[in-house]
This record gives structure tokens, C-alpha cells and sequence, in this order.
């Protein structure tokens, strides 16, 4: 079942993000995942904005490859770099529809 990772944030030192830009778009994918989008136009359409710089959407095919993409001891520099220079959140969503009512996807 696909799984996606919904990047959510707000940068407060930019240093660490040119070399994690440039490498671990590499690390993700040899945990068979992939970038969907990783970008900084955020528009909050509804709700309160919240301090928000960059959203990276990715996909994965399991939640395990989540796992070990997040725990893969090349990632950690990038990882402990990210969570100095930032204030991250890190939601894991699946394919799934809680109500049921979409014919395209799982009822979850």
C-alpha cells in the first residue's frame, strides 16, 4: 500500500539546506520512495497559516521503507542538520478514504 510523507516546515537557519537538497532526494529513492513535490509557494486556502517555509510531499511503497529511510545512518547528518536549522513536522498518511465512499481507494 502506497504510504506518503507530508514534510511540513519552517526553516530558521538556512545553511543545511543546500547540501540536503542536493543529496537526499538520493536516499529517499534507494528506499524505493520518490518526491512528489518540494516546494516553497505555500498558499494556505483555508485555516490559519501556519509559519510554514517548505512542504515536500513524497511517496513510498510501505511504511516500513518510511522507517528505513528515516533510521539510515547516511540520513542522519542530513536529519540532525534538518531539525537544528528548522522547526519540522513529519505526518505519515496512506492511500486510504476513512469514509468509504471514494470507488478509488481503500476504505480506511
Amino acid at each position: 500500500m502506497t504510504v506518503y510523507v507530508i514534510a511540513d516546515i519552517k526553516i530558521t537557519e538556512d545553511i543545511w539546506v543546500p547540501e540536503y537538497a542536493a543529496s537526499v532526494h538520493e536516499i529517499v529513492h534507494r528506499h524505493g520512495g520518490k518526491y512528489l513535490s518540494r516546494s516553497g509557494n505555500v498558499k494556505t486556502l483555508e485555516g490559519k497559516p501556519l509559519e510554514t517555509t517548505l512542504i515536500a510531499l513524497l511517496a513510498f511503497p510501505t511504511e516500513a521503507s518510511v522507517q528505513a529511510f528515516l533510521s539510515d545512518p547516511e540520513y542522519a547528518p542530513y536529519r540532525r542538520a534538518r531539525v537544528s536549522g528548522s522547526e519540522s513536522r513529519f505526518q505519515l498518511i496512506d492511500d486510504t478514504d476513512l469514509a468509504g465512499t471514494i470507488p478509488y481507494l481503500s476504505k480506511g
